[in-house]
């Protein structure tokens, strides 16, 4: 039995989604670094809205067969009123111009872009590939309810579609064996006694003749017993199950000390955007605590987080000192996969950063899955990175990466969250 699926779903005006589908999956390389580009120069309140993105037209022809340039032709050409046979036509100027969407050069040769729009689902899908949270081990039953449907034996009534072919053959089967098989058996026997009056010289007509009868009403009997009734029709059933799934929590801590300045806190504010739109599209269970610093730490709001001006010095083991306290007050280790994001230019107290990696290495990184520090700096690390690297080389689930100006984002969320092999 054969099926046919019609995909009657809207298309864009003048688009061909199936097409435009096919498109994206050949050039995906070419798409994902015209999104990355498209990022970095994207205001903060864009970053999840749809894009115009072009790529090079370069490499997006196709091969074709051509026929040489031996051989004589003639081209008719309409509306010629100005050319005869033999007149020899001038070279444009120019060596090539400018085509549209594209710009010309000195030598004659140009660049022509293809320009599209990636819908929000597209443009989110390139940005957040192969990108996964690290070491997503603890399930536990959520206070939310989450439930899958699965198979659950079979039914004696449902949808066609959900009708067990092989089960209710094999029940058909079972039942005229029970209802037939007496009249089987007695079948058998008639035709033994039949080969014996055969046998006998001469034959008992008379008891051949009962037989005979005999035996028509046991097939007519058989054969009343129906091939497949109502009572033999089995369904797949499908059952609700309670389903097991990853808890994740994380920990946003930002630096917003007088050493941040306007351009810095852009930088950080934008990390933690794309990584909050990360954590939003890809788990259906994730808990995201927002922690802002200076002199001293506090969980705020996703609005505080993100637009709140107070500033003042730095003391980072505050946050961090912070964040094992709410670990361990809402978040238990056994239920919870806890990860811990920290942005700061890396200007701290110079007895603090000592400080700051004790913390790390005796209570925090023993109650996470995986911290990731992005220092916001021009190029010089500052002392906290130092004694982060000392940690981080000692632990195995600690990453770091630097970000100096709003290319640098896009490369550094993906290599500390980029999906690891199995």
């Amino acid at each position: 039995m054969s099926a046919v699926i019609i995909d009657r779903r809207r298309n864009v005006r003048h688009k061909s989604a199936v097409n435009q589908q096919r498109f994206l999956r050949r050039y995906r390389a070419l798409v994902r670094e015209a999104v990355a580009r498209s990022i970095a120069e994207r205001k903060i309140a864009e970053a999840d809205r749809d894009a115009s993105i072009s790529i090079p037209s370069r490499g997006l022809h196709e091969p074709v067969f051509s026929h040489g340039s031996g051989g004589k032709r003639e081209l008719v050409l309409p509306g010629n009123k100005e050319y005869v046979a033999g007149d020899e036509l001038q070279r444009p100027s120019g060596g090539g111009g400018q085509g549209q969407g594209g710009r010309g050069s000195p030598d004659g040769e140009g660049e022509d872009t293809f320009h599209f729009h990636l819908s929000r689902e597209e443009f989110l899908d390139f940005f957040f590939e192969d990108m996964a949270l690290p070491n997503l081990t603890k399930t536990q039953l959520t206070a939310i309810p989450q439930s899958k449907r699965v198979t659950g034996g079979f039914r004696t009534d449902g949808s066609p579609s959900n009708m067990s072919v092989v089960r209710t053959l094999r029940g058909a089967l079972a039942r005229r064996l029970a209802l037939s098989g007496s009249s089987r058996a007695r079948l058998r026997e008639i035709d033994e006694e039949l080969e014996k009056i055969d046998a006998e010289d001469p034959p008992d007509e008379e008891r051949r003749a009962e037989l005979l009868a005999e035996r028509a009403a046991v097939q007519a009997a058989i054969a009343r017993v129906p091939y497949v009734d109502s009572f033999d029709l089995r369904y797949r059933n499908r059952i609700t199950q309670p389903r097991e799934i990853a808890q994740a929590v994380m920990f946003c801590v930002m630096d917003v000390s007088g050493s941040m300045d306007e351009q810095r806190k852009d930088l950080a504010k934008r990390f933690f955007i794309l990584l909050h739109l990360f954590l939003q599209r890809h788990y259906e269970r994730i808990e995201i605590v927002f922690i802002r610093h200076h002199t001293s730490a506090q969980v705020v709001d996703e609005e505080q987080f993100f637009h709140s001006t107070e500033s003042g010095g730095t003391v980072v083991s505050t946050a961090l000192e912070l964040t094992v306290a709410e670990i361990d007050a809402h978040f238990p280790l056994d239920q919870w996969n806890v990860y811990v994001a920290q942005a700061s230019d890396g200007d701290n107290w110079g007895d603090d950063s000592p400080r700051c990696r004790e913390l790390l290495e005796t209570q925090l990184l023993p109650r996470v899955q995986y911290f990731a520090y992005v220092e916001v700096n021009d190029g010089q690390t500052q002392n906290l990175w130092d004694q982060y690297e000392e940690a981080s080389a000692a632990h195995a689930n600690m990453a770091l990466g630097q970000v100096r100006e709003r290319s640098d984002i896009f490369p550094v969320l993906r290599e500390l969250f980029a999906k690891k092999a199995d």
